[in-house]
């Protein structure tokens, strides 16, 4: 009764003071299936990390096992949950359990948004998130979960899966044009649900690190000859990075280039069988095999020319980053690499497959030092600032807000 003697302006006054009425904060909860090393993961846990906490309520939900899940604990004001069962391989009892798993702890947390990355996660997220009554769904493409070289029927079940999962979402986020152009051919959801959110690194903090490395120095480190011309890839020993494809490049390169050292940061489930192709070209002493390192700026320093052998990708966060020290990149033109990588400017980009004129690219820029000189002053100016992992966090908070009205 007391409330309604007041005017209306008055009655808004009473209203802010006494019952905390004012603007309530968005509850975020990212999904993604396993903290691994890679740009999708890095990326995630910079969002969740970075996200405006006097806007955001923010939680993170993956699966246990992965190499980065320390950090995601590191991390202040976040509701961190693991979910046993939430697995990258395809596993029918787990995915059913983890579906479940998903759906009681969303029904739990009530969030406004829920943001789901890589394809496991995406579609249990999602499907999860439908069950739970979440008002709004996002997901990233980080690269579609199906490719060229899967088997037909398997393809097409994911094709199918990611068009019934479209219905569920409000916004797809790509982080590569030609993400958006292919999942349109495939009839997976419509334009209106695109929006264009570049993978993003910290752009200062990489060129940075880079000035600071002495080269000379982190080649006594690793027992490098001071003379030696250093190719670089970085990532998981995985199909889609195809490093066996790495060692057959670096065999033929060693015949035409003898002071030349390929270096890979990364490690996996295929290491056996590069080492193995490794003794079977005999190229042991022109490879080294770093395991994971997390200091790839000061790598990119010492390096001549960066490479990537990925047989399909979204966009490579690892590329992005070997242009802003100003390292050309030889690439196959697949996904989103040609919209980083400009052939004959930057690096060289090749179809999938041509292993030869991949490793003759790439002797070229090792051998010609006036071509180096003009893609490494190309690679430079490259990257722009919708590339920086802040302006990503910043475009993900606008649309957060956008979609919750």
């Amino acid at each position: 009764m007391f409330f309604l003697a007041l005017s209306p302006g008055a009655l808004v006054v009473e209203c802010a003071v006494f019952m905390n009425c004012g603007p309530r904060k968005l509850k975020v909860i990212h999904i993604i299936t396993m903290l691994e090393m890679g740009g999708a993961q890095g990326n995630t846990l910079f969002t969740v990390a970075n996200l405006d906490r006097s806007k955001f309520d923010v939680g993170l939900i993956t699966g246990p096992g992965g190499i980065l899940d320390e950090e995601a604990k590191k991390i202040p004001d976040i509701s961190l949950t693991f979910a046993p069962p939430l697995v990258r391989e395809v596993h029918p009892v787990k995915d059913a359990l983890a579906l479940a798993a998903l759906t009681k702890i969303l029904k739990r947390e009530k969030p406004d948004i829920v943001h789901t990355h890589s394809s496991k996660a995406g579609i249990l997220g999602r499907l999860a998130a439908k069950a739970a009554g979440v008002p709004r769904v996002i997901h990233s493409i980080h690269g579609f979960g199906f490719n060229r070289y899967q088997r037909l029927f398997e393809r097409s079940a994911y094709v199918l899966l990611e068009r019934w999962m479209a219905h569920f979402t409000d916004v797809l986020i790509a982080v590569a044009e030609e993400n958006i152009k292919a999942g349109l051919r495939l009839r997976i959801g419509d334009a209106k649900r695109y929006k264009l959110i570049r993978s993003g690194v910290d752009i200062p903090k990489i060129k940075r690190a880079a000035e600071a490395t002495d080269p000379y120095a982190l080649k006594e480190e690793l027992r490098l000859p001071k003379e030696a011309k250093i190719v670089l890839s970085v990532g998981p020993f995985k199909v889609q990075k195809d490093p066996v494809a790495f060692v057959e490049c670096a065999a033929r390169v060693a015949k035409q280039v003898p002071n030349v050292r390929f270096l890979w940061s990364g490690d996996g489930e295929l290491r056996p069988l590069v080492e193995q192709r490794m003794r079977e070209l005999q190229v042991e002493h022109v490879i080294r095999l770093l395991g994971w390192r997390k200091d790839i700026p000061a790598l990119l320093k010492l390096c001549d020319v960066f490479i990537l052998t990925s047989l399909w990708e979204g966009l490579p966060r690892a590329g992005v980053e070997a242009l802003i020290v100003g390292k050309p990149v030889v690439a196959f033109a697949v996904d989103g690499v040609p919209e980083i990588v400009r052939d004959g400017s930057n690096g060289f980009v090749l179809s999938p497959g041509k292993h030869e004129e991949f490793a003759e690219k790439l002797i070229r820029l090792l051998n010609d030092s006036e071509v180096h000189a003009r893609f490494s002053g190309e690679a430079a100016g490259t990257i722009d600032s919708s590339f920086d992992i802040h302006c990503m966090v910043r475009q993900q908070e606008q649309l957060y807000e956008q979609i919750a009205g």
